[in-house]
């Protein structure tokens, strides 16, 4: 135990130093929140109104659940670009534990998208989003947020080890995340929208996370599915659920690279 938690210390490190060499890598978790924030609170916001709440409170939970799930594009390329750059294999070389190439991975990505959320947090305070929470609701927020963070690295891994490219990584990302995220209620409330989107976004399961943010952070209720209704235990459930399937997913395809 101990010399796995080592070999996964020094890969995680291995692998945020490369940051240094490709310094654009950190755009996803960086720069990309903050085009969205200044786009919809100071270009669209006028024009959106959100009854019983400033659409700057609505939007920063919005815009942090948005970040979590776009980190499984950033996780899917870092981790293609591992897989198809021989970096993985350079490591079969060394004395190194299969489960400790893996972890080293998620835990770089677990930090960039850290990273992510507190430069997201920093410009919502300096822009003057402020949440509300007591002692309680903080412990549940963190938890839930850590998990989420947890399964959406894992599926990001998962999708960075089955597709042939990074660029195919972002191709997947931008059709299947990019138009979930917006379905969610990220920058409007559900409920203005069409049926068929409306439909999608109350079962789309980043609606459970944004739905949990607003209600811990603004005591902002959500309504219209199950998931809405009760978002705290959808957003547990969703994340033990993605990290039931993707985390085994993830583990036998690595091994069946190795072997191959």
């Amino acid at each position: 135990m101990i010399t796995y938690a080592r070999e996964t210390t020094l890969l995680t490190w291995r692998g945020l130093r490369a940051i240094t060499r490709v310094p654009e890598r950190l755009l996803d978790v960086t720069i990309q929140p903050v085009v969205f924030i200044l786009l919809f609170l100071y270009v669209f916001g006028a024009a959106i109104q959100v009854h019983g709440i400033s659409y700057k409170d609505f939007l920063f939970p919005g815009i942090i659940a948005q970040s979590l799930a776009f980190g499984i594009m950033g996780t899917g390329t870092a981790t293609a670009n591992d897989m198809r750059e021989g970096v993985v294999d350079r490591f079969r070389s060394m004395p190194v534990g299969r489960l400790s190439i893996i972890s080293g991975q998620v835990m770089g990505q677990l930090c960039e998208q850290l990273l992510g959320l507190v430069i997201t947090v920093v410009l919502g305070l300096i822009l003057g989003w402020r949440p509300s929470f007591d002692l309680g609701h903080g412990l549940e927020l963190f938890g839930l947020v850590a998990l989420s963070m947890l399964a959406f690295t894992w599926m990001g891994v998962y999708v960075g080890m089955v597709v042939r490219s990074s660029d195919a990584v972002q191709g997947v990302g931008f059709i299947v995340i990019f138009p979930l995220t917006f379905m969610a209620g990220t920058f409007v409330p559900i409920a203005k929208m069409d049926l068929i989107p409306r439909t999608i976004g109350d079962w789309d399961p980043i609606s459970a996370f944004v739905a949990t943010l607003r209600k811990l952070t603004e005591n902002y209720p959500s309504s219209g599915s199950w998931p809405l209704d009760h978002p705290e235990l959808a957003m547990l459930i969703w994340s033990l659920v993605l990290l039931g399937l993707f985390v085994p997913l993830a583990l036998r395809r690595f091994n069946k690279g190795l072997a191959s």
